[in-house]
């Protein structure tokens, strides 16, 4: 059920706003909502991005908390050239388990 949010914007922030409107053919409140779901997942993935690169969780844990799909997420990851936490050592083990 939506939940009707209210708050102040500086003027010349409303102005562009409905400038926006009126060019894609929306109302002010459309125009809102689409800026602060695109924000929110913007936010949620970058954050949980930062956890992973610090070793605080996994690839596919930053996925679900993202609400993405692990593909979605490397692709995210790429894009945003984001570090693997892969060590020197984690490449020996794995070399070793390879021999």
């Amino acid at each position: 059920m939506p939940v009707t949010v209210t708050t102040r914007l500086e003027e010349d922030l409303a102005e562009t706003i409905d400038q926006i409107a009126k060019q894609e053919g929306m109302d002010r409140s459309t125009v809102i909502r689409r800026f602060l779901q695109k924000s929110v997942r913007d936010w949620l993935i970058q954050e949980n991005l930062d956890k992973y690169q610090e070793g605080k969780q996994t690839l596919w844990q930053a996925a679900e908390r993202s609400g993405l799909t692990l593909w979605e997420m490397v692709e995210e990851a790429r894009k945003r050239r984001a570090q693997v936490p892969y060590t020197i050592e984690e490449l020996k083990e794995d070399l070793k388990g390879l021999q």
